[in-house]
C-alpha cells in the first residue's frame, strides 16, 4: 500500500507519461544482494526505471578508479544517486581508504560536478548506520560516522538534494531496539548475523524509505528556482 501511494504522489508530481531514470552508485549496502537499491526499485513503480550500478567493496576513490562511474554518465539518467562511506574507511587498504575531510570530500564534490555535467540531478545519500549496539541498546557511533557528515557538508556546498539515511537508520533502529532491528540484518557466511548488509525485509524498509524521502524532499526540491 505504502509502495502505491509513493508512485500515485510521483505520478501526480511528474506526469503519468513520463517514465523517469534513476541511476544509483555505492556500494555493496546500495547493491542488489544485500543493498537497499531493489526495495528501492519496487517502491517507486513502474514509472520509474532504476538502473543499480553499485558495486560490492567500492569505495568513493576506487568505483572511479575502475571505470564504474563512466557508465553511470551516459546512462541518460535523470537523477544520479550517490552514497558512498562504507569501503573509505580506516583498514579498506590504499586503493579504497579516502580521509573524510580530504580526499573524500573532493571525491564526493566532484561527483556532483560531474553529474550536473552529464545533465543529471545529483542526489547525494549518506550511508546507512551499521546496526552494532551498546548494552544500553544505543547504535553504536563507528567510522561512517565522519563520512556521513562529509556527505551533508557537501550537499549543502554544492546545493543538491540529500537523503540522511545515516540520520533515517539510526532512528530506525534505535527507536524500537535492537530485537526489532535483527530483522533487516543479512545472514553471514556462517549463520551470524551481517549487521552491515540488508536480508530481504531490510532491503524493502530501507529501500521505502529512501522512496519516500525522494518523493517527499527531492521532487519538491526539483520544484525549487535556483537562486
Amino acid at each position: 500500500m505504502r509502495a502505491l501511494l509513493l508512485v500515485v504522489a510521483a505520478m501526480v508530481l511528474n506526469g503519468a507519461d513520463q517514465k523517469v531514470k534513476i541511476v544509483l552508485v555505492g556500494d555493496s549496502t546500495v547493491a542488489e544482494g544485500g543493498g537497499w537499491g531493489p526495495g528501492f526499485r519496487a517502491a517507486m513503480g513502474a514509472q520509474y526505471e532504476v538502473v543499480n550500478l553499485a558495486l560490492n567493496g567500492r569505495s568513493s576513490k576506487s568505483f572511479r578508479d575502475e571505470g564504474a562511474w563512466a557508465p553511470a554518465l551516459t546512462a541518460g539518467a535523470k537523477y544520479i544517486f550517490i552514497q558512498f562511506g562504507h569501503n573509505d574507511g580506516p583498514g579498506k587498504g590504499e586503493d579504497r581508504e579516502t580521509d573524510p575531510q580530504t580526499s573524500f570530500h573532493a571525491n564526493m564534490s566532484q561527483y556532483v560536478e560531474e553529474a550536473r555535467a552529464a545533465g543529471a540531478i545529483p542526489v547525494l545519500v549518506t550511508s546507512i548506520v551499521r546496526r552494532n549496539f551498546t548494552p544500553e541498546g544505543k547504535v553504536k557511533v563507528d567510522s561512517l560516522a565522519p563520512y556521513a557528515e562529509e556527505v551533508r557538508r557537501v550537499a549543502g556546498e554544492e546545493q543538491v538534494p540529500l537523503i540522511d539515511l545515516y540520520a533515517m537508520t539510526l532512528a530506525e533502529c534505535e527507536v524500537p531496539g535492537p530485537a526489532w532491528c535483527a530483522q533487516l540484518n543479512a545472514k553471514a557466511a556462517d549463520g551470524s548475523p551481517d549487521t552491515t548488509h540488508l536480508s530481504p525485509i531490510g532491503q524493502a524498509n530501507v529501500g521505502t524509505m529512501v522512496a519516500g524521502r525522494f518523493i517527499r524532499s527531492v521532487l519538491p526540491w526539483e520544484a525549487v528556482p535556483a537562486k
